[in-house]
This record gives structure tokens, C-alpha cells and sequence, in this order.
């Protein structure tokens, strides 16, 4: 925390280091403690495959919100700016951080209270454009007088990132590279880590002293290779596991450690869970090969979809998505806790705990084991299946209005929601990302003609009723210059897009 509490430091913070590092802890951590401290300015936590979070459209409005909240002064300079551009939520990032954030603090009377953004997983904002503009931006922050604004941002390596820092000023960041610090210390942490999680299970399930011994704590930390994700996932493993601890805990011991990579050991637990959790001993009996595929493919279809989708939902929801039983669903997660996020609140979405699971399902280099080798592509062309099949059984007038023009905040958002449940909104917005990158065929285009022809006006005023309609809007756009360009376009098809 000295960078924070130093009024020379560099403006920008700029923690990265790969994935499974800690980096989102710590920023939990500093968020919490600056909070504590009345120092928080606002934070934002980017996560790919959730609505609000995974791109930069929310991002300086969400800051400039907790601006006003932890800074009084603003409120009424930022206030001002939307009473003057009440459309300065559908603009630009420029627009919106010249206007909500940097006007209102270059004006605002001098502070003596120095303030942290805290700013998560930049890396996981789905535009490498917006990640670079929004870097440019922020180093704008450094020229402040009167109000001292500092930024810590966490990211992974990926080059987009290293680029856009390349491009600002020396003066206006510093860097720290988390994978470089000792392994001696890392291993220290992670050592203490297993200690205190494990030493409740030892008491909770009556084992015997000393369980696990300093040996099976070395070999762990070992197995760790300075990754704490490894940690936590092992952890909620043996917590969690259809077995007793001992049991958990040998299984991971026995992880094959053949590969060279430097994923190896939390590829290792991975593919030793996914056996376990999914096949279970059905995986060693002879004979079962087709119940382990019925399984795995299974697991496939559901996590698959996790993997993939633009926004996350319930498991009720999924299902519906999906149009499988719910208990199929449910039967699938419920035996993956060690790596997915399943709320016992029905209500609550299901999501991974971290995207290095993503990465090591989509990469046969690291998933050794191909039942659960996710095809991108496959999932992309399959969901958008899914997604047509919904919203091509759309109706007029879905709620019931009682006549045309009627506004949309005269109508209960209870009806809304119980009118277009989830899966179906989720259907309508991402039917077409879902084509874009998945394998279309020629019968997925003659599905978008008849789709079109019968059901436009339908879709549209969903989108209009969830609030969509202007992304409705980039669809149609995008959709015509995908068929502009496709020696396989229907001369029909665009004639509905461009009309």
C-alpha cells in the first residue's frame, strides 16, 4: 500500500502476471482495505461472459456513479453533465470520461484526501480496442491538480495490454510482473494456505496427526508451481469431492505430471476432477464406455455452454436454453463445485470460478483428455441452434398491451420478465454473436430467412422491451455486412436487413 499512501508515486498501478496468480484477490483485498479507509474512489471488476461487466459500455458511467458517491463534491458537476447530454450514456468512452469524470474533477475545489480506483481483469473487457482508449484516458488522470486520483489496474500479460502501456508515458505508470516475485515467497503463502484451509477438515472429519504431514504439504506447494489458483481448486476439491478427504487428497497426488508445461500441475488436478467428478469409478470399469461418453458429452453440452455464452444465467434458466431436463442439468453441476460457482439460491447464476478453467478446456495441448475438450466453434454453432429455436416461436404483443404507443415505463417489469423469461432474452440478444462465431451452415441461413421473414417485428419489440433495441440495431448492421461479403449470401435475406 506504500504506492497509495506516496503523493510522488505514478498515477497508475499496473499489476499483471498469469493466469491463477492472485491478481483478483489482491484487488479484492486493497478494494476492501481502501474502502475501510474512506479512500476508495470506485472500482470496477471486468468478467468475460457477464452482461454489464465484460465490456467498457458501463465502465466510466459505473465510475463516475461511485465518484458522486465517495466524492460530494462532484455530485453536482456530474449531475449538470446529464441534465446537458442526457444521450451521454450511449456514447463514446472519450465522450463519457471527458464528461462525467475528468470535467467534473479538473473543476472540483482542491482535496487534501487522496482516492484509489481500483480496476480489475482489464484483460477480460471484450474489445482490445476499448482496453487501449480507456489506458490513454486514464493517463489523463496524472495532470490532475486540485483532486489526487490514483488507478490500481490489474491485467493479464496478453500483448493488446502491454501495447497500449507502451504508448503512455513513463512518468504516468509503474509496473509489477506478480509471476516474478521469489518462488521462495510464493511457495510461503501458498504453504500457509494449505495449512490453515486443511487443518478444519482434519478436525471436521476425526483423521489422525499429523494429516496431511510437511511431506504432502511440500509435494502440493510443489504441485502449485507458484500458482495459487491450483491452490483453491485443490482445496474445494478435497473439500467437496464425492470421497472422504484422505481420499481427495490421494487423487490429486496421483495427477499425471507428464507434460513440460508450465500448466502442467493445474492441468493435472483439472483432468484428475473432471475423471473423477464426471465419470466417477465408471472411468476405470470395463464395459462402461458408452455411459462415460453419454456423461461426457453431457458435461460437453452444459459446461460447454458456460464456457462460451455471452452472459451468465441460473441453472434453471440454462437448462431451459439448452431445452434439456433441469435435473440434467443440475446432476452435471452439482458434481463440478470445485471449479464451478453454483449458488444454492436457484435464483443465483452459475459461473466458473476462474477463466483458467476455460483456457485449459479449450486447449487439446492442455486437456489431455478429449471427452472434455471443448470446440469453440461447435458450442458457438450449437447455441445459435438453440437460440433460433426460442426466437423463432416468438408471438405479437407478448404482454398484452392494451394498444400501441404505450410507453415502456408504464409497464410493470414483473410482466416483462415473467413475459420474456431469461433464456428467451438471452436468445434475442446473442443469436447472432452465436452465428458469427460458430461453423454456419446453409441451413443455418435459410433458418435467419424464414426466421426473418415470420418473426422481425416480433424480435424487435422483445429487444424493446428489455431495453435492447439498440443493439438490435448493430445486429441488423452486422448481419448485412456478414452477407455483403459472403459468397454465400441470400439475395432475399439481405433485402429484409437492409429494408
Amino acid at each position: 500500500m506504500d504506492w497509495c499512501d506516496d503523493p510522488n508515486g505514478k498515477c497508475i498501478f499496473w499489476l499483471n502476471g498469469m493466469a491463477g496468480t492472485g491478481k483478483s484477490t489482491i484487488s479484492r483485498t486493497i478494494a476492501l482495505e481502501l474502502a475501510e479507509k474512506k479512500r476508495l474512489a470506485a472500482s470496477f471488476f471486468f468478467a468475460r461472459g457477464k452482461k454489464d461487466v465484460s465490456h467498457s459500455r458501463m465502465f466510466f458511467t459505473t465510475i463516475a456513479a461511485q465518484l458522486a458517491n465517495s466524492l460530494p463534491v462532484l455530485r453536482t458537476s456530474i449531475s449538470d453533465a446529464i441534465d446537458n447530454n442526457t444521450h451521454i450514456f450511449r456514447q463514446g468512452p472519450r465522450e463519457q470520461w471527458n464528461q462525467l469524470i475528468l470535467n467534473p474533477l479538473k473543476n472540483a475545489p482542491t482535496q487534501s484526501i487522496q482516492l484509489v480506483v481500483v480496476i480489475d481483469a482489464l484483460d477480460e473487457c471484450d474489445s482490445m480496442e476499448d482496453i487501449q482508449l480507456i489506458l490513454q484516458l486514464l493517463e489523463e488522470a496524472k495532470d490532475l491538480k486540485t483532486v489526487r486520483i490514483k488507478i490500481f489496474l490489474t491485467s493479464r500479460p496478453e500483448i493488446p495490454i502491454f501495447d497500449g502501456f507502451r504508448q503512455l508515458s513513463g512518468e504516468a505508470y509503474q509496473d509489477f510482473i506478480l509471476h516474478n516475485i521469489p518462488l521462495d515467497t510464493v511457495n510461503a503463502d501458498i504453504s500457509t494456505f494449505f495449512l490453515q484451509k486443511l487443518s478444519p477438515l482434519k478436525a471436521k472429519h476425526g483423521l489422525g496427526t499429523p494429516w496431511p504431514d510437511e511431506g504432502i504439504i511440500e509435494q502440493l506447494v510443489e504441485r502449485a508451481a507458484g500458482l495459487f489458483i491450483y491452490a483453491a481448486t485443490t482445496f474445494r476439491f478435497i473439500q467437496d469431492g464425492i470421497d472422504g478427504p484422505e481420499e481427495q487428497l490421494a487423487l490429486v497426488l496421483s495427477a499425471s505430471k507428464s507434460s513440460r508445461s508450465a500448466t502442467r500441475h493445474l492441468d493435472g488436478i483439472y483432468t484428475t476432477l473432471l475423471q473423477h467428478s464426471v465419470l466417477g469409478k465408471r472411468g476405470d470399469e470395463q464395459g462402461c464406455e458408452q455411459e462415460c461418453e453419454q456423461l461426457a458429452g453431457r458435461f460437453r453440452q452444459v459446461v460447454g455452454t458456460l464456457v462460451v455464452m455471452f452472459n451468465i444465467m441460473p441453472a434453471r434458466n440454462l437448462a431451459q436454453l439448452l431445452q434439456i431436463p433441469p435435473t440434467m442439468v443440475s446432476r452435471t453441476l452439482h458434481s463440478l463445485r470445485s471449479v464451478l460457482n453454483v449458488p444454492e439460491n436457484e435464483s443465483q447464476p452459475v459461473r466458473l470460478f476462474h477463466l483458467s478453467f476455460r483456457d485449459f478446456l479449450q486447449d487439446p495441448q492442455r486437456c489431455s483428455d478429449s471427452r472434455f475438450q471443448i470446440d469453440e466453434k461447435e458450442r458457438h454453432t450449437s447455441l445459435f441452434r438453440k437460440c433460433m429455436s426460442h426466437i423463432s416461436q416468438l408471438q405479437e404483443n407478448i404482454c398484452d398491451l392494451w394498444g400501441p404507443g404505450v410507453l415502456i415505463t408504464e409497464i410493470p417489469s414483473d410482466t416483462i420478465q415473467k413475459s420474456i423469461p431469461p433464456h428467451v432474452q438471452y436468445a434475442c440478444r446473442y443469436w447472432l454473436d452465436h452465428w458469427r462465431l460458430g461453423n454456419p451452415m446453409e441451413e443455418d441461413i435459410k433458418t435467419i430467412r424464414q426466421f426473418l421473414e415470420q418473426h422481425f417485428l416480433h424480435w424487435l419489440e422483445r429487444l424493446s422491451l428489455i431495453g435492447e433495441v439498440s443493439n438490435g440495431v448493430h445486429m441488423i448492421i452486422a448481419l448485412e455486412e456478414i452477407l455483403s461479403v459472403s459468397c454465400n449470401a441470400d439475395y432475399f435475406l439481405q433485402e429484409i436487413v437492409l429494408t
